[in-house]
């Protein structure tokens, strides 16, 4: 049957999640750190994913697609007991194993907090916070710190930290990043992002807020794996 149904633009998807979870029918889904239409069965073209996407990669379309089946929708749900609807690796469960005797050995006896501010959280931040001048920013996870034994030491030392998580605050801080940096004589701007798929809406958001802001401003992103590791800078 020819019906409406939505359709995802790969090339503007961010892999931010955010569409998968507002998908309560688990149609979206994501794969290989894209948002995809899983099952035409599962969609009912009502588009709450639409307005929960930052970069405006979902649509409606007109096409041959099979219809909406809530029966299936609904034992879906029931077999998955949590219908978390979002496949998003960030949601896993694990286990992460660690060697006692070294973690005792390694972990510094004092550790001084790096942390020059409060608050700490991108939306509860004032716009022109005194501390934003001549700052160089850190935009982290919120996650990051917990998953990165020396994240004060070797992150936030010297820098002004704000924090986030755009899954579950369910915003776009793209308008905010951008008045603090149009705003504030800011240094530079360092992004630490786990490598989780909806951390990829705050990356986003910065680059979108630098771009906005009208100012060239040094930048980089580092990338935190789930059990700690630095992947990429």
């Amino acid at each position: 049957m020819i019906r409406r149904i939505i359709h995802i633009d790969q090339e503007r998807c961010n892999g931010c999640g955010l569409c998968a979870q507002a998908c309560h029918e688990g149609a979206i889904g994501m794969v290989d750190g894209k948002a995809k239409l899983l099952r035409d069965d599962y969609c009912d073209g009502l588009g709450d994913c639409l307005p929960a996407c930052p970069t405006g990669a979902i649509t409606f379309v007109e096409r041959e697609a099979a219809a909406y089946d809530e029966a299936a929708v609904q034992a879906r749900k029931k077999e998955l007991q949590e219908p978390l609807a979002c496949g998003c690796p960030g949601s896993q469960s694990r286990a992460i194993c660690r060697e006692e005797e070294q973690e005792r050995h390694t972990a510094p006896a004092d550790v001084s907090s790096q942390l020059r501010q409060w608050p700490v959280q991108i939306k509860l931040a004032p716009v022109n916070a005194p501390y934003f001048q001549g700052a160089k920013l850190l935009v982290a996870a919120d996650c990051s710190a917990y998953a990165y034994g020396n994240f004060h030491g070797d992150f936030m030392r010297g820098k002004v930290t704000l924090i986030g998580c755009p899954k579950l605050d369910g915003v776009d801080y793209s308008e905010k990043l951008t008045e603090i940096i149009r705003q504030n004589d800011i240094k530079s701007v360092t992004v630490v992002r786990m490598e989780v798929p909806c951390c990829g809406g705050l990356e986003h958001a910065v680059v979108t807020a630098l771009k906005n802001s009208g100012k060239m401003i040094p930048w980089q992103v580092t990338t935190i794996s789930t059990d700690g590791r630095i992947l990429e800078e």
